[in-house]
C-alpha cells in the first residue's frame, strides 16, 4: 500500500495512561528495485516488524513481497511526472520534500542513505540512526566522471545545482544522532564530506543461502550491473586476451557495448534464477570483482559458495575478502593488471582452502547485522524510551 506523507501523527509520550510501543520510521531513499540497499532494509524490516517506511519514489512491482506488505509513504517525488523512470532528475527537489515528512510520534527514525534519506526533521527525544550506504556519489568523488557521461544541459546545470546540494548534504548530515557506514572505506568518504565520525556494520549477508559443489569447473564468474565503475570493461578486454572461459551475468547501460567487444571464450547471460545463480557461485574457477565498489555483497556469496575472488583491493573487497587466503588482490584497475592476477591465481589456486572461505563469509551473517544494530540503538536511546524499547516485541 502506498500513502501520501503528510498525515498527524500522535504525540510521542503521554505522562497519563499506559505507555504506548515504540513506533519506528525507516526512510529509504527510493523503492525501485531490489539492490543491496533494499536487502539491508528488508533486514531493518525483519528486526523492526511494525515500522513504517518513507520513501521519496515508490514502485510496488519492483521490489520484494516482504516490502510490499508495509506501510509505504511518499514524499511529493512519486506524483511529479515519469518519477518511478527519472526519479534522479528530481534529485534538487528531493532535500525539501524530506523536509516535508512529518515524523512526529515516530521513537526512532533509521534513514538508509545512498540517495537523499537522513534529511529529515525528527523530534527533539526521538533517536535518529543514519545508516549509510555511501554519501551521493554523485555530489562527491563520483562527479566529474557523472557529468561527463551527462547530457548536454545537465552538464550546464549540474556545476549550479549540484553546489547547493552539496551545501545541503553537508549541513543535514549534523541530524542524526548517529552514524553507521556499511564500510570502513565508506566511513572515511563519511568522515570527508560530512565531517563525521561513523561506525561501521557491515550489510548482512544470508550466507546460508550458499553451498559449495561437487564439482568445479574451469569457467571464471563476473556478476554484476553493466555501469560504467562496475568495469565489466576491464574484465571483458583482459578475458579476450586470456583466452579462458567467463560467465557474466548482468544487463546495464553499458551491455550492449560489452557484448559486441566479448570473444566467443565469453558467455553472456542478463539473469539467472536464483538457483542457477548459486550454482555458477558454486562451480566457478574463481569470482572476478574489478570494481571499487562501498562493500560489495557478490564476493562474500562468493566466499560464502566455497570459491575464491580476484578482486581489485580498493573499496570494500578490501575488508571482506582476504588476499593469499580467500581470494587475490589486484591494484590497478587495467586490464594488465587483472591478467597478470588472474595468472598469478592460476599458479595459487591450488593453495586455496574452499573452508576458509566460507568461514571468512559467516562474518557477515545476518544475525551479525542484527546484533550490531541492536547495541546501536540500545546505547542511543535513553530514559523511558531506553525502557520502553527493551520490554517490546520486536524481530
Amino acid at each position: 500500500m502506498t500513502h501520501h506523507a503528510f498525515a498527524m501523527h500522535a504525540p510521542l509520550r503521554s505522562g497519563i495512561g499506559p505507555r504506548r510501543a515504540p513506533r519506528v520510521a525507516i526512510v529509504h531513499y527510493w523503492l525501485v528495485g531490489m539492490r543491496g540497499g533494499e536487502r539491508v532494509l528488508e533486514r531493518l524490516l525483519r528486526l523492526y516488524p511494525e515500522a513504517d517506511i518513507f520513501t521519496h519514489v515508490y514502485a510496488p512491482d519492483q521490489v520484494s513481497d516482504l516490502i510490499r506488505a508495509r506501510r509505504v509513504y511518499t514524499t511529493f517525488i512519486n506524483r511529479l511526472p515519469g518519477a518511478q523512470r527519472h526519479y534522479q532528475k528530481y534529485l534538487p527537489l528531493m532535500p525539501r520534500a524530506l523536509e516535508e515528512l512529518d515524523l512526529r510520534g515516530y521513537d526512532l527514525v533509521i534513514s538508509s542513505e545512498s540517495g537523499p534519506a537522513k534529511g529529515v526533521i525528527t523530534a527533539p527525544d526521538a533517536f535518529h540512526l543514519c545508516y549509510c550506504h555511501s554519501p551521493m556519489r554523485y555530489l562527491w568523488d563520483h562527479y566529474h566522471p557523472y557529468r561527463v557521461k551527462a547530457g548536454w544541459l545537465a552538464r550546464q546545470m549540474m556545476p549550479v545545482m549540484f553546489h547547493g546540494l552539496r551545501q545541503w548534504d553537508t549541513s543535514s548530515a549534523q541530524r542524526p544522532d548517529r552514524i553507521i557506514a556499511n564500510s570502513a572505506f565508506i566511513a572515511r568518504r563519511v568522515r570527508k564530506a560530512w565531517g563525521r565520525d561513523a561506525t561501521v556494520v557491515h550489510p548482512p549477508v544470508d550466507v546460508a543461502l550458499f553451498s559449495q559443489a561437487a564439482i568445479v569447473r574451469d569457467r571464471y564468474l563476473w556478476v554484476g550491473q553493466m555501469t560504467p565503475y562496475k568495469r565489466a570493461d576491464l574484465v571483458v578486454a583482459a578475458f579476450n586476451r586470456l583466452g579462458l572461459p567467463l560467465l557474466m551475468v548482468g544487463t546495464g547501460e553499458c551491455a550492449a557495448e560489452i557484448s559486441a567487444r566479448a570473444g566467443p571464450n565469453i558467455t553472456i547471460v542478463e539473469h539467472l534464477p536464483f538457483d542457477e545463480l548459486r550454482r555458477a557461485y558454486a562451480e566457478c574457477r574463481a569470482l572476478i570483482f574489478p570494481a571499487e565498489e562501498d562493500f560489495g555483497l557478490v564476493p562474500v556469496e562468493a566466499n560464502a559458495s566455497g570459491r575464491p575472488v580476484i578482486a581489485f583491493g580498493g573499496g570494500g573487497a578490501g575488508e571482506t575478502i582476504i588476499d593469499g587466503q580467500t581470494g587475490l588482490f589486484f591494484h590497478d584497475q587495467s586490464a594488465e593488471a587483472l591478467i597478470d592476477a588472474v595468472e598469478r591465481f592460476e599458479a595459487w589456486q591450488p593453495h586455496f582452502d574452499p573452508a576458509a572461505a566460507v568461514t571468512n563469509a559467516r562474518r557477515f551473517a545476518p544475525e551479525v547485522f542484527d546484533a550490531q544494530i541492536r547495541a546501536a540503538v540500545a546505547e542511543g536511546i535513553g530514559g523511558g524510551l531506553s525502557e520502553a524499547f527493551a520490554t517490546a516485541q520486536f524481530g
